[in-house]
Parts: C-alpha cells; sequence; structure tokens
C-alpha cells in the first residue's frame, strides 16, 4: 500500500518530510511485533499512527484498544491494566479482567506511558520481556500476546535520568521509535489542514466554506500552534461558525487566536528589519542578547555614577574624583569577543575632607558561560532545587537545563 492511500484511509493531511518519515517508519514496522514509541506534543495524532501500525499488521483482526495512562487514578492503574481478584482490595466485590488479558492476542496502545507509577512500569516490563503478569491479589502467573505500542509527550529518556521512568523499560518500548513533528515543524501542512477541516465544518454546518487572503494564511503559518493539529481544528471550528464573513482577512482572523501565544509571532523590530521565530530558536543566542543588554545597563548605571560624582550637590558625600582618568574609563571601546572581561571601575573611598586617598580596580566578568551558569544556579536556589519550575522561569526546556547542569557540574540544589 503507497503512502497516499494510508493518508486516504486514516484521513491523514499533509506532505511534509517530517510527516512522511514518520508514516514510512510506522508502515514498515507494522508487519513485525516490535515494540514501537511513538513521540510527539500533545495534539500531533500520535493515536493515528498507532492505529496505522495494528490495522497494517497481522494482528489487525484481533482487539485494539488505546488507553491514556495519565487519565487512570494510580491506585487503580494496576487493576485497569492487569485486572484483579475478588476482595484483593476495598470495593472489588468480583474479579476483572485486565487489559492485557482482555487484548490477548491483539494489541494496546499506552499514550502518555510518562505517567505511569514506577511499580506498574515494572510490570509492563515483566510483559513485555516474559508475556506474563499477575492479577492484583492473586499470585498465579498468566500468560499474554499482546502487541505494545506506547507514546509520550515528554522527554523519557531525560525521565530515567531523574528517576521518573524505568531505564530498562525504556530501551524495551524505544525498540522502534516514532518521531511525530508538531505543527509548526509542517507550516506547509497548516494551510491545507486549514481547509480541510473548515469545508468539513462548513458540510456539518450548512454554510458557506472559509476563505482566506494572503495575509491571513501567512499568519496561520507563523502562529505557533502550542495545541498542534487539535488546536487549528478548533480554531478552525470557531472561524466557521462564529465570522459573521466567510472572507477572511488578517485582522478578522487575529480575534480566533489566543492573545498570549500571538506574543510568540514574527514581528517588526525597530532598526533590526524582520526578525523571524526561527532566528531566536537557539537558546544560547537569546542569553547572549540578554547578557549584552545587561551590560549596556551596567554602562548606563557607570555614566550616572560619574554624573553624581561630578555635581556634588546631589549627594552630600560625593567624592571627587579625576575627570580624564573616569572618562577615558567610561569611553573604552567595549569587548568584541564573547568570554573576555571588561574592567569595570570600582572606588572605595576612605576620605578626609575632600581627598581620595585610595581606589581599585576590579575585574567584571562578562564570560557568556560564567553568567549562563550563574543563572542556572539563581533559578534552582529560588525554586528550591525543583527543574522544570526553574527551566520554565529561564524560558529552556527541561532537557536542555538538564544538558547544562552536566555540562556546568551543577550539583542540584
Amino acid at each position: 500500500m503507497d503512502l497516499q492511500s494510508i493518508k486516504n484511509r486514516f484521513g491523514i493531511i499533509g506532505n511534509s518530510p517530517g510527516l512522511n518519515h514518520a508514516l514510512n517508519v510506522a508502515v514498515q514496522v507494522a508487519a513485525t511485533d516490535l515494540s514501537v514509541l511513538i513521540n510527539g506534543e500533545s495534539g500531533v495524532g500520535k493515536e493515528v499512527f498507532s492505529q496505522i501500525i495494528h490495522a497494517l499488521s497481522a494482528r489487525k483482526h484481533n482487539p485494539f484498544i488505546a488507553v491514556n495512562c495519565g487519565a487512570i487514578p494510580e491506585g487503580t492503574i494496576d487493576s485497569e491494566l492487569f485486572g484483579h481478584e475478588k476482595g484483593s482490595f476495598t470495593g472489588a466485590v468480583e474479579g476483572r479482567k485486565g487489559y492485557f488479558e482482555t487484548v490477548n492476542g491483539g494489541t494496546i496502545f499506552l499514550d502518555e506511558i510518562g505517567e505511569l507509577p514506577l511499580g506498574t512500569q515494572a510490570r509492563l516490563l515483566r510483559v513485555l520481556e516474559a508475556g506474563e503478569y499477575i492479577r492484583v491479589g492473586s499470585s498465579k502467573v498468566q500468560k499474554t500476546d499482546v502487541r505494545v505500542i506506547a507514546a509520550s509527550n515528554k522527554d523519557l529518556l531525560e525521565s530515567t535520568h531523574t528517576g521518573r521512568f524505568r531505564e530498562d523499560l525504556y530501551y524495551r518500548l524505544n525498540t522502534v521509535p516514532i518521531r511525530v513533528p508538531a505543527l509548526r515543524d509542517r507550516k506547509e501542512d497548516i494551510i491545507l489542514l486549514f481547509r480541510k477541516f473548515t469545508g468539513d465544518f462548513a458540510d456539518r454546518y450548512k454554510t458557506q466554506s472559509i476563505n482566506l487572503d494572503d495575509a491571513a494564511k501567512e499568519l496561520l503559518m507563523n502562529y505557533p500552534w502550542p495545541g498542534n493539529v487539535r488546536e487549528l481544528k478548533n480554531i478552525a471550528e470557531q472561524v466557521s461558525v462564529l465570522s459573521p464573513t466567510r472572507n477572511i482577512n488578517v485582522e478578522e482572523l487575529k480575534h480566533f487566536l489566543p492573545e498570549h501565544n500571538m506574543n510568540r509571532l514574527p514581528m517588526l523590530a525597530p532598526g533590526h528589519g524582520h526578525v523571524s521565530q526561527a532566528e531566536f530558536a537557539n537558546e544560547r543566542e537569546i542569553l547572549y542578547k540578554l547578557f549584552f543588554d545587561m551590560k549596556k545597563d551596567v554602562n548606563e548605571l557607570k555614566k550616572m555614577f560619574f554624573d553624581v560624582l561630578q555635581n556634588p550637590g546631589l549627594t552630600a558625600h560625593a567624592p571627587i574624583y579625576n575627570e580624564d582618568a573616569q572618562m577615558k574609563e567610561l569611553n573604552r571601546p567595549a569587548a568584541n569577543n564573547y568570554g573576555t572581561t571588561n574592567k569595570a571601575m570600582i572606588v572605595h573611598n576612605v576620605q578626609h575632607g575632600n581627598d581620595i586617598q585610595a581606589h581599585e580596580e576590579v575585574e567584571e566578568s562578562l564570560s557568556i558561560m560564567d553568567k549562563e551558569k550563574e543563572l542556572i544556579i539563581k533559578a534552582l536556589k529560588k525554586h528550591r532545587g525543583k527543574r522544570k519550575d526553574a527551566s520554565l522561569d529561564l524560558g529552556i526546556s527541561e532537557r536542555t537545563l538538564y544538558r547544562k547542569l552536566k555540562e556546568y557540574d551543577i550539583e542540584d540544589l
């Protein structure tokens, strides 16, 4: 079966290279019994890939079940997956079969597998390695033949480093990884998807189709889509139902896009031309800009300090200074290379009358790496070692923060 036929069968819209690669991997692995781990942000359509794998496999006539691991309470997840015996816990008035028993011979899709408790992870590993499980409250080992397809919107490898996910289970599941690209990485597919969704809603609600002008299309393509395809479908439905006109311009479309995400769109910066979102993707470049802004603030503070020295009337204890020496320091060219240092004049006053007896120069480090390390340490201290909160404060991902901790040899605070 060719790729286009699979797209038509499962309602997949788009021709981006990342999407096509993910589909090709799914088709190739379907004929095997290998475990598959599907990675991707929430809303990209990971469950569709699990359905494709099952439908093209030798198990296609056997049961398929999708389980959202994050939606099942921790106290009942073992019972849901592996079943329980009568009286094994309060409320267990009768025995119950778990999913691994009812889906025997078929496929089970474990969505958001990163939410599984560690104890359940150990039980799942036993199923994957030996095809064995034990019901809650029982001592009898039972056999099952189930193919497991897992999915997560988290970085499970990073979770293994933090102890939230078993490393042996990760490598057992990750036999064949499939990465489903985010919608912002499939810009060429956004207009196709929007047209498909609005066409479907026009048929459902008996209205005319929506048309976008060029500026509105550009806005859709540059919007970050944190909710991915699911968010795009919601916006398409809102436009189809609520818009008073069928011809949508950019101003009309802005009313339907969340304002807090509109701030992430590319904008014209004064004197800098058009700045695209991709130019800010590199976190270190953002830090460079932050540090140079800080350097500018320091120079401005230095100038204010010298102004105070020039005008003793501004303060009752203003020290006298050598104007030629200070202006020479103020006008010294700034460092052009990352990692160099810039001398900052700090005056320690020991006054007798109007004379300054001593002053000294100290060196202020403007090393990018030093400043980056300092910010990370401050963020960890501020959030009492909670990496997730610290990474949000710094504006980087948890994965990047973990890499920085290793790179700078920073211990947990």
